[in-house]
Parts: structure tokens; C-alpha cells; sequence
């Protein structure tokens, strides 16, 4: 009895793995190639960031954080990097509320570092010198398009 006691207590506790960590897309653009080469000006890059969680099973996810990487002179694009790097994550007995966090901070934390590299992979691969992404704090990113959402639904009540 006790030990079914205790089995039945370990089904129960929250559960979080890694199933599986891969690149979901990989791009790379060099409109302006072979002359962007000739360029000794120094290129302004931009750096956009998006993630994304969805169920794929009972209990199983997949977490998706997409880095786009922008460098221009000018108006001219020299190199257009985006890399889409996702991961398989089992989450199981965590509240539901819970679960939305867990993909919005933990699965990014896990995730950033690969894409990173890709990132800076590819842009080396390309010819230029490297990209190196700055750490992001994924938590204050979530609190902050949470309060966006709520400010949202605020608006959206008044206008009613």
C-alpha cells in the first residue's frame, strides 16, 4: 500500500525534459553580393526576436524562437540571416496557468544559446565577421508582453 502510495505520488510531480533540440529554418540573404564585399563602410545591424509555444501531444510541446539579424549600409542590405531554432519539451503535472510561463521563458532560455550559434555560424559562413547575440532576459520579455496584453484587453473593454 505504501508503495503504491508512493508511486502514485510520483506520477504526480511535475515533470519537465528536453526531448529534442533542432533548427526548425535556416535562411541566409546576400542581395547585394559580390559588391557588399567592396564595402568598407561599417554596417548597422538590427536584431528581432519572436517565440512561440504550442501543444503537440498530452503533455508534449514544442517551444520555437525565431532571431532575425538585419545588417545594412544604407538603404542596401548586406546579409539577412533568420534562424528558427525549436525544441521538443515534455511538460506534465504543472498547472495550466503555469505552462504558458514554462514556454515563454524556460523553453527561450534553453533554445537561445543554439540559435545564437547558428546565427553566428551561418554570418561567418557568409564571409562577415561574426554576430555575437547579446543575452536576452526572456523573463522580463514575458512580464512584459503579458502587461501589453492585459493593457490590451483593458482598451478593448473601454471601447465596448
Amino acid at each position: 500500500m505504501a508503495e503504491e502510495q508512493q508511486a502514485e505520488q510520483q506520477s504526480q510531480e511535475p515533470v519537465f525534459g528536453i526531448e529534442k533540440v533542432y533548427v526548425k529554418d535556416l535562411s541566409l540573404e546576400i542581395p547585394n553580393a559580390p559588391h557588399v564585399f567592396l564595402q568598407r563602410e561599417t554596417p548597422e545591424v538590427s536584431i528581432e526576436l519572436h517565440n512561440a509555444g504550442t501543444a503537440i501531444g498530452e503533455g508534449v510541446y514544442e517551444a520555437v524562437i525565431t532571431v532575425t539579424v538585419t545588417s545594412k549600409i544604407e538603404d542596401k542590405t548586406v546579409f539577412l540571416v533568420e534562424v528558427a531554432q525549436a525544441g521538443i519539451f515534455q511538460i506534465r503535472n504543472v498547472p495550466e496557468e503555469n505552462i504558458e510561463g514554462i514556454l515563454g521563458v524556460t523553453c527561450p532560455n534553453i533554445l537561445f544559446p543554439y540559435a545564437r550559434e547558428a546565427v553566428s555560424d551561418l554570418v561567418t559562413r557568409a564571409g562577415f565577421a561574426p554576430v555575437l547575440l547579446n543575452p536576452i532576459n526572456f523573463e522580463a520579455l514575458f512580464l512584459q508582453q503579458k502587461q501589453q496584453q492585459a493593457e490590451q484587453a483593458q482598451a478593448g473593454a473601454v471601447t465596448h
